[in-house]
């Protein structure tokens, strides 16, 4: 990574249709806090058929400051690795990325979403995936950017369920060779059907934003399953309700938005955050909000 010389804050952002709910700023804020680290951190809204130019405008100091690189969230992922010049081996996997840094030498593109929801899983929710079924619900830039590390840490079997089940299998066919090196049972199918009694059910699709419950049936549950939506707030109540009724352990997306926004803080200052006491200040703030 090449930087130019520090004279003053390094600008990052959130860059995304919807943005203004993101609770990426107080992360980041909090992270440079705890590492001394001169940065500032926002939010860009950006027009759906203008994201490439809102990235090149913050990038080049339109938005004021010297900017050094931003995250991407829905719906424009897989634009993001598009504008890179280089991209890591997980973003290259994905075909998606949230994580861009503006190298002197040329973008570089990262997708930290699938370390963040494993580590979520694995540390503050304390469940290993290894030996798990897991069923992993969207295969658009969220779904992609979840799989590849997940297979790495060998469930047993794992199944990509889209409303589309061609989509869910270009990803799967995308990710066959990983998923064998790993004894990974991997496979596709559209959402009416995609199996029974899951250890573990990813809502990574478009649902909750939608105001639905869940994009699949009840029987998709073991009992004591654990649940996640990769959303968090008001937007994911309904579907970790859903979970809950069914006997399941609800969880948010809340975890994972720390453990992902680290590992881009990582991929930026070189710097690894603490990321318990950020997501306890996170949940404090939120339930305090009114």
């Amino acid at each position: 990574m090449s930087l130019p010389p520090q004279v003053g804050p390094d600008r990052y952002a959130v860059l995304g249709n919807p943005v203004a709910h993101s609770r990426s700023p107080f992360i980041h804020a909090a992270f440079a806090r705890q590492t001394g680290q001169a940065m500032e951190y926002g939010r860009v809204l950006c027009p759906l058929d203008g994201f490439a130019g809102a990235v090149r405008e913050f990038a080049t100091g339109g938005h004021g400051g010297r900017a050094r690189g931003c995250n991407v969230t829905v719906p424009f992922k897989f634009e993001a690795l598009r504008l890179a010049a280089r991209c890591s081996e997980r973003a290259a996997l994905a075909g998606a990325a949230n994580t861009l840094r503006f190298d002197t030498e040329g973008w570089w593109a990262d997708n930290t979403d699938g370390v963040g929801l494993v580590r979520d899983i694995e540390v503050h929710a304390g469940l290993p995936l290894a030996g798990r079924r897991v069923l992993l619900v969207g295969a658009g830039g969220a779904g992609a950017g979840l799989l590849g590390p997940l297979l790495a840490a060998r469930p047993a079997e794992v199944v990509v369920a889209n409303r589309t089940a061609q989509k869910a299998q270009a990803l799967v066919d995308r990710h066959a060779a990983v998923a064998q090196a790993q004894g990974v049972r991997l496979a596709a199918s559209g959402l009416d059907s995609p199996g029974t009694a899951f250890d573990m059910v990813l809502n990574a699709s478009a649902s909750s934003l939608q105001g639905q419950a869940s994009p699949v049936p009840a029987s998709v549950l073991a009992p004591g399953a654990l649940a996640v939506d990769l959303m968090y707030g008001a937007a994911a109540e309904p579907f970790l309700a859903w979970a809950r009724s069914a006997g399941a352990c609800a969880r948010d997306g809340l975890g994972m938005l720390v453990e992902q926004a680290a590992e881009s803080f990582f991929v930026w200052r070189g710097v690894r955050p603490l990321t318990a006491p950020v997501l306890q200040a996170l949940r404090a703030s939120l339930a305090a909000a009114p």
